[in-house]
């Protein structure tokens, strides 16, 4: 549904997008993930048409971003991070103006109107003025004038930016909701919602891709099988210290009241057997010992801070 190939940009001598190449499938919800300045932005304004590559190519349902820009941003619904919102106008006059200028005829904006209401939940706001509604709703509007002509491809930059816990898991359930129909690319800074949201996640640094697959895939890939907590009944005094000796071990942190430790070894090191091993030896009482996968975050925070 989308490729990108070497797709690169630079402002002045400053290269902020570098060779990237990705395909999203039709129907994936992929998460885009960078830390500021990494290039997620700029990557998304070239894919809707709004910014010209330095080199590279983009097409959309097989069509080329450059040579067919009309016709592939109707295929595309937009959400920048701050919504195109009128304040002047209410709900119904701003998504019928975002009707009339995606071509929508005015036979379909009645069905259309009640469409994006129902899944943006919105009815009920539609006669308010955009600029009294609360910011949940206010991106709850802006989603709407993503889909309102129902496109076939949805660019969401920072969709849930600013808001509480609740407004975030209703605008991950629209979006949810979403997919399968509709082939979309989000960028958050909310790790844990991109793993609740998305079927596939891009992370770039530098405007360089440095890991593409699942969730799952990356934290089993850069976890290393390295990562555990043990429980003990009784540790010693220096506990701690003896457990950081040992050969492998990177980092130990003290959890559960004392009684727990997290353990970090080196990458490809099996080192379980011996950190045991010592706690039976010192008869502190081997309660529990269980592996620790890997978040979203830690691949995130380990990828882009060893760039």
């Amino acid at each position: 549904m989308i490729r990108v190939r070497g797709l690169s940009k630079q402002f002045g001598a400053r290269v902020v997008v570098d060779n990237l190449s990705f395909e999203v499938n039709k129907g994936e919800i992929l998460g885009f993930l960078g830390p500021n300045g990494a290039g997620k932005t700029t990557t998304m304004r070239m894919i809707v048409g709004f910014l010209t590559p330095t080199s590279g190519e983009i097409f959309i349902d097989n069509f080329s971003v450059e040579r067919e820009s009309l016709r592939t941003r109707s295929l595309i619904g937009y959400l920048p991070e701050n919504p195109p919102l009128y304040n002047e106008l209410t709900v119904v006059e701003y998504l019928s103006f975002a009707l009339r200028l995606s071509g929508v005829t005015k036979k379909k904006f009645k069905d259309r109107l009640d469409t994006v209401y129902q899944t943006c939940g919105i009815g009920d706001v539609s006669g308010r003025l955009i600029g009294n509604l609360s910011k949940g709703y206010r991106q709850r509007v802006g989603l709407a004038q993503a889909i309102i002509h129902n496109p076939k491809i949805l660019i969401l930059d920072e969709p849930t930016v600013g808001l509480d816990p609740k407004q975030i898991h209703e605008i991950r359930g629209v979006i949810r909701g979403l997919a399968g129909e509709h082939t979309i690319i989000l960028s958050s800074h909310i790790l844990p919602e991109v793993s609740k949201t998305c079927d596939r996640v891009i992370i770039i640094n530098e405007g360089k891709i440095v890991a593409s697959d699942t969730c799952d895939a990356l934290s089993n890939r850069y976890s290393g099988g390295n990562r555990f907590e043990i429980t003990v009944a009784r540790p010693g005094s220096d506990a701690l210290e003896r457990l950081k000796a040992i050969s492998g071990v990177l980092n130990v942190v003290n959890i559960g009241s004392g009684r727990g430790f997290l353990v970090e070894g080196r990458r490809g090191l099996e080192i379980r057997e011996e950190v045991a091993n010592l706690v039976v030896r010192e008869n502190w009482g081997l309660l529990g010992l269980k592996a620790m996968e890997f978040s979203l975050e830690d691949v995130y925070l380990q990828l882009t801070m060893e760039e």
